[in-house]
């Protein structure tokens, strides 16, 4: 069965995912952090490790010079044996950041290496990432697929790549609808992130449709009673 990732910056939503079996990890960024009201980094990221102790936590570095995510990725690092840190597969001048990922690979460095699209990049990525005790491969497959192309393909070639390094695991990251965890279950990948939103409809997994179907037609009938509609 495919792991289940929270993705969120929300305290309390971290907390209840991570208070979840479900729940095998936990991963973050600065984006859901901004969204999120976050306004100082390593404060939130300890008290939250103060929390989660026993499950993986991907916390991002955020510079776009080389030298100074080397820096903030050993700070990262320190900050707990369940700590994976993200590093993008480049920066925005199109950087590659394969030798700061050997070079923290040496360093006993967890690493998530993050906002993959395509084959190359992992193929790039691979010499540097392999050598770190521990890795995931973060394919952007909801992205992907806004682009109007199938991810699957991506998703199994990837799975097909990362076979022969059992210190690696493919994330299938960015999902937009609950069936993705079903997409990525049945193609055997390894990890899958999952918001709040997506979280909250894991009980409608296996839901028998004419079920659904009736739940459906109640909701409009008990919407439009209260809105006390009349023709």
């Amino acid at each position: 069965m495919v792991k289940l990732f929270a993705d969120s910056a929300d305290k309390k939503l971290m907390l209840e995912m991570y208070d979840n079996p479900l729940i095998s990890g936990l991963t973050t960024n600065p984006t859901l952090m901004r969204k999120a009201g976050i306004v100082n980094y390593k404060e939130f990221a300890l008290d939250i490790l103060s929390q989660i102790k026993n499950k993986p936590i991907s916390f991002e570095v955020f510079s776009d010079e080389l030298e100074e995510m080397k820096k903030q990725a050993l700070e990262i690092k320190s900050w707990g044996e369940n700590v994976y840190v993200k590093i993008p597969i480049t920066n925005t001048k199109s950087e590659s950041t394969s030798k700061l990922i050997e070079y923290l690979g040496k360093e006993s460095t967890k690493i998530n290496v993050t906002a993959i699209m395509t084959i190359k990049q992992i193929q790039n990525i691979l010499p540097s990432i392999s050598k770190c005790p521990a890795g995931y491969i973060s394919v952007f497959a909801g992205r992907i697929a806004d682009t109007g192309v199938n991810p699957i393909p991506i998703m199994k070639e990837s799975l097909e790549i990362l076979k022969e390094y059992s210190n690696l695991e493919l994330i299938w990251a960015s999902p937009r609808e609950l069936y993705n965890i079903t997409q990525a279950n049945e193609i055997n990948c390894d990890i899958i992130t999952i918001t709040n939103d997506i979280f909250k409809k894991l009980s409608l997994l296996g839901k028998d449709l004419t079920e659904l179907s009736l739940d459906t037609v109640k909701m409009f009938y008990n919407d439009a009673k209260l809105s006390e509609f009349s023709i």
